[in-house]
């Protein structure tokens, strides 16, 4: 394919375009994935460096893994918010680490059932993950954020109101690149209005260094131990946060089947789920030991592949090493630390809503059947053990001198998973030659 040719045809080989052309491609990726990826150390009080480097080196672990065929980047998950603010709350930097080991416990579950779907195959592993229960923790995970969300907002509810109405016009009316990146948008438009009108202190930027380390060690697991060890507050950490990894396992099997579709390649098959999700566990679990959120593979990811047409890997790990650049970048840092409360309420009160969203989206495509009383029941609780034990208080059960708290999340998790096992009548045939949100159609 020529180089001055327009992108009409897909391109699997960037490099025909020339070095300049894959740089500017490789920027705009991780442009686009930017938002995403910055807005959850925001969110949690993580820092934002930090989330940048091991978005950079996750998503290099990720494609070693993946024998370099993947076009996938890796960014920040949104589902494991709600284990981070069981855990800190408030952002406390002396608990955040506790929630980091979950996370990293959460990533090495990956590995499992990674080695499940290599020893067993994909129908026999995925009968134990099906709709019914996935739909509705994901469902779940959204719903029991919006508390935080609404009291964002409260801060200064004009300039969230900017925030949702650019994420909300660019979401319905953006054309080309802009649809893909309503997010970052909505940041940087309501940001703007705040600085503006007065509603940002640029103290912190202004007193930023250009150029420092990425990480404090006290800030990562290393530095855990080293205090005041708490060993039943990291039990209670383990058991909220690593059930959430059922939800964003799916995830990962959904967006790879995306990934898969649109650029016409069977990545299920070749290098394999089982790569796959070694990746994206490992990469969660290197970023939690050094105090970086979990990564995990985005739909944002494939919108800009589908924009773009162009599907080759190099220009994601490009894109990989542009993030890097960027974290060692205090000043950089400080800026995006600065964003107000209320931007940050907008954005999010959105985003948890498209969380919830997709939960519904995963029970329709895969035409779950509510008529079946089995189905009514995991649903039902599931959505009030996620919800109403997030807002009534958690559940305490002291074992001996060690005192272990159970979230609404991982309560439902727990419950939803064994009730499916139990009950009679399982249908669930995970089948990969049908399009939806965790299969797929290669012939699109």
């Amino acid at each position: 394919m020529g180089k001055n040719k327009a992108f009409d045809e897909p391109i699997y080989d960037a490099r025909v375009l020339g070095v300049p052309k894959m740089m500017v491609l490789g920027f705009q990726h991780m442009f686009a994935m930017f938002g995403a990826t910055v807005l959850v150390p925001t969110l949690t009080g993580l820092s934002v460096s930090a989330t940048l480097l091991f978005a950079g080196l996750g998503t290099l672990l990720f494609h070693l893994l993946a024998k370099g065929k993947v076009p996938a980047f890796l960014g920040s998950s949104f589902a494991f918010l709600a284990g981070y603010f069981a855990i800190a709350p408030n952002g406390e930097r002396e608990l955040l680490p506790y929630a980091c080991f979950g996370v990293m416990v959460a990533g090495l579950l990956y590995l499992v059932l990674a080695a499940f779907f290599k020893a067993y195959g994909m129908k026999k592993v995925m009968r134990f993950f099906p709709p019914i229960v996935t739909g509705p923790i994901i469902i779940a995970i959204g719903l029991s954020l919006s508390g935080s969300a609404i009291t964002n907002c409260a801060a200064n509810w004009g300039i969230a109101l900017v925030a949702i109405a650019i994420v909300i016009g660019f979401n319905m009316w953006g054309k080309g690149m802009m649809k893909i990146i309503p997010i970052l948008l909505g940041v940087f438009g309501s940001y703007l209005v705040a600085a503006v009108t007065g509603n940002v202190d640029f103290t912190a930027v202004k007193d930023a260094a250009w150029i420092g380390l990425p990480f404090q060690m006290q800030d990562t697991l290393f530095g855990l131990f080293s205090g005041n060890f708490d060993s039943g507050l990291l039990i209670t950490a383990v058991i909220t946060i690593a059930p959430l990894s059922i939800a964003t396992m799916t995830e990962h099997i959904g967006d790879m089947c995306a990934i898969s579709s649109t650029c016409q390649r069977n990545y299920i098959e070749d290098p394999g789920f089982h790569r796959t999700l070694m990746g994206d566990g490992l990469a969660t679990a290197l970023a939690s030991v050094f105090g970086a959120p979990a990564n995990t593979t985005y739909g944002e990811n494939t919108g800009v592949l589908a924009l773009s047409k162009v599907y080759d890997p190099r220009v994601i790990r490009i894109a990989a090493v542009l993030a890097i650049l960027f974290s060692f970048c205090p000043k950089f840092s400080a800026l995006i630390s600065s964003m107000p409360t209320a931007t940050i309420g907008g954005v999010s009160l959105i985003l948890y809503g498209m969380i919830s969203a997709v939960g519904v989206r995963n029970i329709v495509e895969n035409k779950v059947d509510f008529t079946n009383t089995r189905n009514v029941i995991i649903a039902a609780l599931i959505l009030v053990l996620a919800i109403g034990i997030t807002y009534t208080g958690n559940i305490m059960i002291p074992i001996g001198n060690v005192t272990i708290t159970l979230t609404g999340l991982a309560t439902a998790a727990i419950v939803g998973i064994v009730l499916n096992a139990i009950l009679p009548g399982k249908d669930y045939d995970f089948k990969q030659d049908d399009q939806g949100s965790t299969s797929v159609n290669f012939q699109v």
